[in-house]
């Protein structure tokens, strides 16, 4: 068996195909040097922006109470935490003991001296930023319930905030 193929697997047509490596397309319109080429595949095009009017008639007062109360109370911690930062603001500059000597000079030295820090220590001032911080907590979900419920009644009037959405 005398053959000019050196490749055994190539004539008996058995084994793996090897593949040709693959060619560029052709564009239409010349080869592949053209500075004026068209793409194989076209984008698609761009959807149109959709509106959508709708209009708020009721607001429930339940997640109104619960989202306000929630709000409320984030307020709250801002309020004692801002207390506790200026006083402790102010005691580090020394603006109690500013306001000491000018109200010694003020009333004079048969008075018996005046300490602010005991009139405006850090734990009264605590205590009464906590005191307003519950208060607020109390009057904003009450009042925030009361624009709700006031709300709902007067859409059932006059039918409503319209808002429009836009997909952009």
């Amino acid at each position: 068996m005398s053959s000019t193929n050196s490749n055994p697997r190539a004539t008996s047509g058995a084994g793996p195909r090897v593949k040709a490596p693959a060619r560029p397309a052709q564009r239409p319109g010349g080869g592949q040097g053209g500075g004026n080429r068209q793409p194989l595949v076209r984008p698609a095009p761009k959807a149109k922006a959709r509106r959508a009017r709708l209009l708020v008639s009721k607001v429930d007062p339940w997640s109104v109470l619960k989202m306000a109360f929630l709000l409320s109370v984030a307020l709250g911690v801002v309020t004692v935490i801002a207390a506790i930062v200026l006083w402790t603001v102010l005691d580090l500059t020394g603006i109690f003991d500013r306001v000491n000597d000018l109200l010694g000079e003020i009333a004079g030295s048969e008075s018996g001296g005046f300490d602010l820090r005991d009139f405006a220590s850090l734990g009264q001032v605590v205590s009464f930023a906590t005191i307003i911080a519950v208060v607020n907590v109390l009057l904003l979900t009450a009042l925030s319930m009361l624009a709700a419920v006031l709300y709902n009644i007067a859409s059932t009037l006059v039918g409503g905030i319209g808002v429009t959405l836009t997909d952009d």
